[in-house]
Order: C-alpha cells, then structure tokens, then sequence
C-alpha cells in the first residue's frame, strides 16, 4: 500500500496512537495493515543503542565529538564518519540515528557544546551537511537537531529564547537551512525551548513557515524526547510525531479534540502521512542495501582518522614535536584514562579506548607517569603533586593531561566557570615554574580559560576526541602526526569578556539575546577584543605563504582564486579561510564572516591553487522590513586567512543593490553599530525586536500552571516557594549518587526537579493528567511541612527516574 491508501485506511484511534511513539526508542507498528516498528537510536558521535535489559548501550566506536570534529574544516572526513555511523546503525537494526546537532554556540558555558559544531552558522551548515549525506546514504536517515535556539541547558525545558527574526535568520538557522536544503535529512528535531514565548513543538513559524513553505523540507518532524506541551497543537503547527511514548495521555486527547471538532483530521492526517512516509522509506533503505556487520577495528581507525584532524595545537614555542630519546614525564589520570566523550545522551560504551600513557609505550617512548590529580578529584593532593614537581625537575620536558569530567560538562547543566579545577591550576603553575618545556594537553568539549599560558611551552585542545583520542595525542605530541585543525569557535581571555554573559543564561521565564548578530567572533572582532584564541587558529609543524588573490564575477557568484605553499620542511594541512565584510555599512553588520574554506595537503615547497565561489547569499542580510534576504550598496572586504584575526590577503568588490530600504537607523541602533553590546538597555533591546519585551521573571500571585516549573511556581506562591526551599534543602538526603550512574550530580538533579515544567513531569505515567492537577493545586494552597515534605520526596525522587529515561532509554 501507498502512504496515502494507508493513512485511508487507519481508524482515527489508530491515527492518534501512529503520532506518538510506541515506547522510548519505536514507533508504532499497525500490524493488521503491515505497517512495522522503526528504530531511533542517539547517535552523533557514534551509536548509542541500548543492550537489552540493560541501561548502557551496546559496545560501539566512539568518534570525536562535534566540538572537536568540526576543528576539521574537512567536509570529506564528516561524510566519511557519516557513513561510517550509516553502516554501524543499519548493522544494529537502527533506521534513525538522532543527530548531527548543530545548534550555535551563543556562550561558552553551554553544558551541550561538546555536542554543537561552531560558533558559526557556515560552517556548522558545511560539516552537517556533509556527515547527514554520509549516513543517509547507507539507507539510514537522520534527525536534524535541536531546531532552534537550543544554545543552554539550564531551563532548557521551559525558557523562551527571545530574539529579533534577523538574529533568527543569520545566526541560528542558517545551519539547518543549509543543511535541509542540500543534504535533505530524513527526519528533523523540535527543541525544548520556546521561541518568542511559543514551545518549538507548538511553533507554526518555525515547523511550517520557514521549514517547510520557505525552505521546502518533505521530511518528518519529531519532538526532542518529552518536548510536547500541547499535543493538538503541535499537530496544527506541524509537530508529526511525539517521542517518546506518552502512555495513552495524548492519543486519547487527539481523540476527544477531533471528534469534539478542535482539531482537524485533515491535519492529524497529514502528520500520519509523514509518520508513514518515513516508515516506509527508513524499511526500503534498509532493504535496498545487503545486510552488514560493521568492523569495529576498520571503524576505529576512521575514528583515529577523525581525531587526527580534529585536536588543534594552540600554542607551541617550538618545544613540540618532542624527541622519543628525550626524558618525558607524563602528569595527570587523563594520560592514562582519557575523557573520550560527552555526558549525556551521547556518551558512548566504547570498546577499545587508547590512551596516551599506553601509546607512548607501543612507540617505544620512554615516559614516566605521575598521576598528579585525578580525573574527579576536586582538592589539591599534595603527596601526588609533590612527586611530580619532582619528577618534572629532573625531566627533560614535562605533559600536564588537564581537563574536564562529566558532573562539571554535561548535557543537561551549563558550566558556571570556564576555569579548569583550581588544583589542576595550581599545579600546571608550580611544574612550569620549575620546568620551562612544559605541554598541556586538554581533554574538555568547551573553551577554558588558561591563567597560565604565558608560562607554558605549549598546548594541545584535544577536546572530546573519541576513543582513539589518547593514541592521536602521542602521535601529535612526537612528531607522528602533523596538526591540521583549527578552532570552530573562540576561546575568550575571561568569562566576563563573551558577548552574551549579561544576558545568559537570563531568568526564570526568558534568555534574552540582546548582543543580536553577535556571537562568537562577530563581537570579539567587531569591538577590537582581545581573546585567548581567535576563531580559526591552529598551528602546525610547518608554515604556510599565501599568495595571488584574484576575483571575479560569475553571473550572481564571486569566484575567488589564490595559491597556498607550504613553505616548511614538513608535509601538513593548511585551512584557507575566506571572510566577507562591508566596512561602510547601512544596517550594521560584523567586521568579518565567514563564507567559504577549503582544507589543502601539501607536501614541503608544493604549491596549490584554490578557487571558492561565493552565491549572492554571501553577501546579504536579512531585512526585517522586507521580511527577506537583502543586500546593501557598497565596497565588500574579501579577506582570506588563517584564522578570523590572521587575514593574509584582502581585496574589495563593489556591489550595488537596487533595494533602498534602511531598517536599522544609525541613532536608534548605536549599540549595534559599534558593538558596544554588553549593556544594551531594555529601551534598545526592544527596539530591536521590534516589540515590548516579555516579562523575564513571574510575578507573585500569578496563576501557577502545568507550565510552570517549581522554580517558577515558588515566585508566585509562598506555598509552592516552601516547597522549593525543601528540596533544596533536603534533596541531597533523598538523591544518592550510585557508581557509574551517569548523572552523579545532586546540584544537577535538585535542578532538573527544580526546572522542569509540571507538563513535562510523570509523562507516560498513569493518571499523569491527574497527577499534575493536584501538583498545581498543592501549590496554590496552605499545607503542613509533613505534606509539603512528601511533596518534595515525590518530585525529587521522579527525577533520576525520569532523566535515566531520557538518557539511558530504561523505561519505568
């Protein structure tokens, strides 16, 4: 049967239940008409299936990271790597892998960074773009996420992200724009969060406007894992299917609201379709194809492959590559036990785990090892740094394995810091202090900041490099493996100086994006900052001379043309950077922006020429007053470089635009003209909306509903605030952290009972509907400690339950 003869056959219960899950990772089957169940599995970075009757997932290869992978510049690797994972999911009977995330990264602290490609909207679009047509063609698809403005997680489940529509359009959907309309992902994701005060899974604006009638996407659009408020309107929005299984609490509702007449079956329809289309297309491509097993050891080296090009060398004073006769100490647990992936959902059970410690003796390499700190320790050990300031004394160069864990990086939380533990401070100070040749290698999935780095010798960003991370380490540490990756995002000197930080991650009620277009690079540079590491940087064994720029038009695209030498005596891989930027500007733009790049191996003394084009879009913005894409009149800066603040060759280009509309006049919007975007006032941020702004926090006496979370609830009720104060309290004497849990964190886990929103609390559990009523109006009431203490108890023990759920698919 067609998609369309079987959604006319389904009986409306039938169509209710198809738009939900069956359980936490199926769809529905219908077996009377021979519709069968699919799989959706966690998969960005490698896949995540569950052993059955068991909570960890099933051994698999562990790939870097997209915080890391993106460092790559390299769009062939992430079509490789997609296959890779294609192959891997179709041989585990997975029909949809549920990534690439390409959400932006708007502050550093994100917890999910480790997860996102870039501070940049091309560039995480390029690298999406290529890994989805890498998966996709091994006849499984993908789910596109998190759409959109997904950049926190703290209150990721109920905030609203307010944003101006050319904040919207430039910085936060040319990602999935590009990759919908190129690569054409099977199946796209619906965040948490709200948009301008509407829940994505609600959004009309976002799933159907702009994806579908402006973007022309023909695939299925799913919630994130518990992202549905109001299913009957996700329907009417656009929202095909709920994951995961609610019980039977909204297919009876999608029931009652069509024959009550609130909601079109029409519509109810056409989400059915989807949910059948996919069905059928995810069956066909797993049968178009011969069934496989993948080799893990084949696939362990691709990954090998993908962290050689994803670990990016910040600094070096030329103490790098080390010798293999020289005298080495290895310091930090890291070097013996690396950090391989994020927290989360996408924490892979890899198999075969290299470290650095253990490479090094495979190579022959005469290291001696101090653990120095422990991966979780959070005190200074003076008898561990005792001996290894010691050892560091009498070494001929010293490697300091520094880092990150999961309860301080993790999806879930956002940082509140971008410093290191301060006893792994410490003890890179004292080591260099009395060794001068002294190496940090670090293992995170987000910038850190580095009080010491005028100190040190050296410094390798490994960030979340997968399971072969330690091994690739060593490699690059002596000389193996020449770094090619550069920085997908900015490292800043401080917290205060990222653009964002007035503003994030905002109140109980809203994230307010007041620095606009400016994220990342855009504000660092506009506003002449000084930062750690700029945006692009990564060094390399060699060096590279760029030469013989020349453009010209083609039609409506801007051909660029210059050469790049490897003028060094190693052979190495060089990441040509083209920026694009209007100096005189009408409508305020970033100094620079990316538009097009292109990675280059060369051999010492080669040689090659790079031609890029550049389409129209490269030069436009997105007009608010024309509610499209424009371009202004003027002289255009083509820059190509190194990095954002190594530009090695410029040029102009004229442009003249036939569009006379000027929607940003210079005195009404200064902040953004200058950059100046680190106090802009409410009179300027709603100017810039182009609306009053939403209240940020509640008000006391406002009604509480299933909206709301505890936190929200304990402003507006001196009931509901006693109730919060409890669990604060008390939490940690009802939550014991387990081993090997994933989610160890009771500051973690008094916040998740904290901020979730009732509607999103007991789902799929019987009576939910109920459950949640007498929530709200417990709230709204006077009780006794004793009730509001068996209150508490409930939520806070619901959480580990329903997080473990929502991260290890363990329904209960």
């Amino acid at each position: 049967m067609t998609a369309k003869e079987l959604v006319a056959a389904l009986t409306l219960p039938e169509k209710a239940a198809l738009v939900s899950g069956l359980n936490f990772w199926c769809t529905r089957p219908v077996e009377r008409l021979s519709l069968p169940s699919i799989e959706l599995h966690d998969g960005p970075h490698g896949l995540r299936k569950e052993a059955e009757g068991s909570n960890m997932g099933l051994p698999a290869v562990c790939f870097p990271s997209g915080a890391g992978n993106a460092c790559s510049f390299n769009r062939a690797l992430l079509r490789t790597m997609g296959e890779t994972l294609g192959r891997e999911a179709r041989a585990e009977n997975t029909h949809v892998l549920l990534g690439p995330a390409v959400n932006i990264k708007r502050s550093p602290l994100c917890g999910r960074n480790f997860e996102y490609f870039s501070e940049d909207p091309y560039l995480a679009g390029e690298l999406a773009s290529a890994y989805i047509q890498g998966v996709q063609s091994q006849g499984v698809g993908v789910s596109l996420k998190h759409y959109a403005v997904n950049s926190q997680e703290k209150r990721r489940l109920s905030v609203s992200a307010e944003l101006d529509e050319r904040t919207l359009r430039e910085i936060y959907l040319p990602a999935f724009e590009k990759a919908v309309k190129e690569a054409k992902p099977w199946t796209l994701m619906c965040a948490y969060n709200k948009i301008n005060g509407t829940y994505l899974s609600e959004n009309a604006h976002l799933l159907t406007e702009i994806l579908r009638d402006e973007w022309g996407f023909e695939g299925l659009v799913m919630s994130d894992w518990g992202a549905v408020c109001d299913r009957a309107a996700g329907i009417v929005a656009g929202l095909d299917l709920e994951m995961p299984a609610s019980g039977e609490e909204n297919t009876n509702k999608l029931i009652a609201a069509v024959e009550n007449d609130d909601l079109s079956e029409e519509l109810l329809d056409k989400c059915v379709h989807r949910v059948v289309e996919l069905v059928q297309k995810a069956i066909a491509g797993r049968d178009a194809l011969p069934s496989t097993s993948f080799d893990r050891a084949a696939d362990h080296e691709i990954a090998k492959a993908v962290s050689r090009e994803s670990q990016v060398l910040l600094k070096n004073n030329g103490i790098l590559p080390l010798k293999k006769t020289a005298h080495i100490v290895f310091v930090g647990e890291f070097a013996a036990a690396p950090r391989i992936n994020g927290g989360g959902s996408s924490l892979i059970n890899a198999s075969n785990v290299e470290s650095a410690l253990d490479t090094a003796a495979a190579l022959g390499v005469g290291v001696r090892y101090c653990r120095g700190f422990g991966k979780k320790d959070r005190k200074y050990n003076v008898d561990l740094a005792v001996e290894a300031i010691a050892a560091a004394k009498d070494a001929d160069a010293v490697v300091i394995f520094a880092g990150l864990d999961e309860l301080v990086e993790s999806e879930g939380f956002d940082r509140t810091s971008l410093e290191l533990p301060a006893h792994q401070n410490t003890l890179i100070r004292k080591i260099a202090a009395v060794q001068p040749n002294t190496v940090v290698v670090l293992n995170n999935g987000a910038p850190v900041t580095m009080p010491w780095i005028d100190s040190v010798a050296a410094v390798l960003e490994s960030y979340l490099g997968g399971e072969a991370v330690g091994a690739v380490q060593t490699e690059i540490l002596f000389g193996r493996t020449n770094p090619s990756a550069k920085l997908a995002e900015t490292f800043p000197l401080r917290l205060e100086d990222t653009p964002a930080r007035a503003y994030y991650p905002g109140g109980v009620l809203t994230t307010e994006h007041r620095e606009g277009i400016y994220v990342g690079y855009r504000a660092y540079d506009k506003a002449a900052k000084e930062v750690l590491f700029p945006f692009g940087h990564g060094l390399s064994y060699t060096t590279f001379a760029y030469a013989d720029l020349v453009t010209q038009w083609a039609a409506e695209n801007l051909v660029i043309h210059f050469s790049v030498t490897n003028t060094g005596a190693v052979a190495g891989a060089e990441v040509a950077q083209v920026y694009v930027g209007l100096p005189e500007d009408k409508a305020f733009h970033p100094l620079r922006e990316l538009r097009g790049f292109e990675k280059v191996w060369l051999a010492p003394g080669e040689t090659k020429e790079i031609a890029l084009r550049l389409d129209a879009r490269a030069f436009q913005f997105y007009n608010p007053e024309l509610g499209d894409w424009d371009t202004e009149t003027g002289e255009y800066s083509v820059a190509v470089g190194a990095s954002s603040r190594d530009i090695r060759l410029e040029t102009n280009v004229s442009i003249q635009s036939s569009t006379q509309s000027a929607p940003y006049p210079k005195a009404q919007f200064a902040p953004y003209y200058s950059a100046d975007i680190q106090s802009v006032s409410d009179s300027d941020f709603a100017r810039l909306l182009g609306r009053p702004l939403s209240p940020t926090n509640p008000n006391i006496g406002d009604p509480i509903t299933h909206t709301d979370t505890l936190e929200s609830a304990g402003i507006k009720s001196a009931s509901a605030q006693r109730l919060v104060n409890i669990i604060r309290k008390g939490g940690r004497l009802v939550l014991h952290p387990r081993k090997n849990d994933i989610f160890q964190n009771q500051d973690f886990m008094i916040s998740m009972a904290l901020e979730a929103p009732f509607h999103w609390l007991f789902r799929g559990n019987a009576g939910a509907d109920e459950i949640r009523a007498n929530i709200v109006q417990f709230l709204r009431g006077k009780h006794s400690l004793t009730a509001l203490g068996a209150a508490a108890k409930a939520i806070v023990l619901h959480i580990p339950a329903i997080q473990k759920r929502l991260n290890n698919g363990n329904e209960s």
